[in-house]
């Protein structure tokens, strides 16, 4: 044994201290699964992964996710030991207002954390994505005997992960696509919070696993270091996807609570800290670093300084073999896009027949993907309806034939937003998915997070309104529109037509965080600019269409999507019976509220109060930008099946009814 594997007992021992520690001087927290996971993090840490705690950015590192966030002591404790910038007082301010160390893992908040972690599944679900980033990658970049990208993925995910279908979905896919850098431990603890996983759980999960082709292992014991590793070298081996089911006590070694439920959410107490303690051998006071564990972080700080040595050596000999490729790889790093991103998008001449702004998306997006070969994506078997099929760039596959931009999500809406953020944090990539903006609420719990990381994805959602026609309800999205908005973090475009959809594509790829692109199904016509109607002035979120024939107007149309075309044909009549009447775009509210107050003001006057709003959704919301005299042309209720042209003059949505409200409110 060398010397450092023999200080393998003591590191365990400090991390289960570390997490009861922590948990107690918390008053809450996750001690259980921390605690018995504890030989099986030190292993992937100390012996297994190449990652270096000085460079935590380092492109070429293994990435590590715990997918049972709940157990963020056992990574904080890792991180500390490892020698990664997490110091013992941040330890102590576990779940404290403004430390480094939140109940659940939070990226971009904890050196060393990947992705935030938190509802179950999810954390498998984004380990699926980074493992195609690098797949993607690899394939773009290396060439023979320059390897850049080589790294894989581990996953420690809890009973309660694999339950949850997002999980499901992510596995099932991963199998298929024979992801081999993917590698996911599952701690079977048989606990629930309720009670034994038995009581909702009976189901063979290595056969599930392998089923979806993955390959399976077991380790009886985990405390069995030397086996752990043993199954961990075996699933680098295999090409295919890795499980290895490692069976835990949850809480070990405490003498009364271990394998019980009560140790999964609660701190241990104060006497069975004691207990513990005692059972461990261990004599020291709370929040203790032994001095004897600094060479084991010193050879850790040491292992990963050199294997980022190393691919340093190799990224000098790259960029002198292909400086082109380098150049590209540099761009990608520092988050520029190519220097020509915007040529060649389409420019649509006026046309009263007009286009689908989804089929418009679609001509944005080939010409996008041109030029910026970052952008990789698909759609949740719907790619011909959403327009988002890369033509001429192969496919995510088993055996790949060149390098992989399009993905085949197939009908897991879930774990496609899940697995694009996996993809938008390993970096290298800028993901897309798309589906019917109705399947939004399929991928939610990934959108949220998505804004909560501030993630750069792209959803295309088509089939924006009850313009879908005949599918009815159940394909209709009424709430939706206002479900996106409410998220933090997140902007929503609706274009009106064709010119704004390339102008919402041009400032969505300029943003940091996740973009909706909200497409309709239907035609919708071209339409016809004055110069005071720039097209640029999507990127603020909404901009004056058509002005009043006498000053500002008496009366304001607002509206986005396919209805800005009703206030178009509204505005004709309006004027026509002698009330000025102004027509505004607003494909984006949440841009529009970043403006000034002046130009907020240019555009919607203070001054005029007979206000209209107009969209196929639910009004919730826009009450913002219509006001306390506002008319609201909505739909707060569900759909029906018809054709499309019904359905908008039976719920009232027509430039008619629209004359009619803004006369009654005289």
């Amino acid at each position: 044994m060398s010397p450092q594997r023999e200080l393998d007992p003591l590191a365990i021992d400090t991390l289960r201290a570390l997490t009861m520690d922590a948990v107690e001087a918390a008053n809450s927290g996750h001690p259980g699964a921390a605690m018995a996971l504890a030989p099986l993090g030190w292993v992937l840490f100390s012996r297994v992964m190449h990652h270096a705690p000085t460079h935590p950015e380092w492109q070429n590192r293994d990435r590590f996710i715990l997918s049972c966030g709940h157990a963020s002591m056992l990574l904080y404790g890792l991180l500390h030991a490892s020698g990664y910038d997490l110091s013992l007082d941040d330890l102590r301010r576990f779940r404290q207002w403004g430390s480094k160390t939140p109940g659940h893992p939070e990226y971009r908040h904890t050196p060393g954390v990947e992705t935030t972690t938190g509802p179950l599944g999810q954390g498998v679900a984004n380990a699926v994505g980074m493992a195609m980033a690098e797949t993607h990658l690899a394939a773009r970049f290396n060439r023979d005997g320059h390897s850049l990208f080589d790294h894989r993925v581990y996953v420690i995910a809890s009973d309660g992960d694999l339950m949850e279908g997002v999980a499901a979905e992510a596995a099932s896919l991963a199998g298929h696509l024979r992801l081999g850098k993917l590698i996911v431990f599952w701690d079977d603890n048989e606990i629930t919070i309720d009670g034994r996983t038995e009581i909702a759980f009976s189901e063979d999960l290595l056969a599930r696993f392998a089923a979806y082709g993955w390959h399976t292992q077991s380790v009886a014991e985990g405390n069995d270091l030397e086996a752990l590793e043993r199954a961990t070298r075996l699933a680098e081996a295999d090409p295919r996807p890795s499980l290895i089911r490692v069976r835990t006590l949850i809480a070990y070694p405490s003498p009364n609570k271990q394998n019980t439920s009560s140790a999964h959410g609660s701190p241990l107490g104060g006497d069975e800290v004691k207990r513990t303690k005692e059972a461990m051998g261990w004599e020291h006071p709370p929040f203790t670093f032994p001095q004897a564990l600094e060479s084991a972080r010193k050879a850790i700080v040491a292992a990963g300084e050199a294997q980022v040595k190393a691919w340093n050596e190799r990224w000098q000999a790259y960029q002198k073999a292909f400086p082109a490729e380098a150049a590209e790889l540099e761009a990608l790093w520092a988050g520029r896009l190519p220097s020509d991103w915007q040529q060649g998008l389409p420019e649509f001449k006026v046309d009263p027949k007009g286009v689908a702004t989804r089929k418009a998306s679609g001509d944005v997006l080939s010409a996008l993907a041109q030029n910026i070969p970052q952008l990789v994506g698909g759609s949740a078997d719907l790619a011909a309806s959403n327009n988002s099929y890369l033509k001429g760039f192969a496919d995510f596959a088993a055996e790949l034939k060149g390098v992989p931009r399009n993905v085949h999500w197939g009908i897991r809406e879930h774990a496609m937003g899940s697995a694009a953020n996996g993809m938008a944090l390993h970096g290298g990539v800028l993901p897309y998915v798309a589906t019917f903006l109705i399947f939004s609420d399929y991928m939610r719990p990934a959108i949220r997070l998505a804004c909560l990381m501030n993630l750069p994805v792209r959803y295309i959602f088509t089939h924006d309104s009850i313009g879908l026609g005949e599918d009815g309800p159940t394909h209709q999205p009424v709430e939706q529109l206002a479900s996106l908005r409410a998220i933090p973090n997140m902007t929503v475009f609706r274009p009106a037509d064709a010119n704004e959809v390339r102008e919402c594509w041009k400032t969505a790829m300029s943003l940091p965080g996740p973009v909706a692109m909200v497409l309709t199904r239907q035609n919708l016509p071209v339409v016809e600019r004055e110069a005071y109607a720039a097209v640029e002035n999507v990127a603020r979120g909404a901009y004056v269409l058509r002005e009043a024939s006498r000053g500002q107007g008496e009366v304001l149309l607002l509206a986005t999507g396919s209805e800005v075309a009703i206030a178009l044909e509204a505005r004709e009549q309006l004027e026509a019976k002698g009330l000025p009447t102004r027509v505004v775009s607003m494909p984006s509210w949440e841009l529009f509220a970043k403006q000034d107050q002046a130009y907020r003001d240019s555009i919607l006057p203070p001054a005029i109060e007979r206000r209209v709003v107009i969209e196929a959704a639910t009004r919730m919301g826009w009450e913002r930008w219509g006001g306390n005299r506002g008319i609201y042309i909505t739909l707060d209720h569900f759909g029906a099946s018809a054709p499309y042209t019904t359905l908008y003059r039976e719920f009232g949505l027509s430039a008619e009814r629209v004359v009619e409200a803004v006369l009654a409110d005289r």
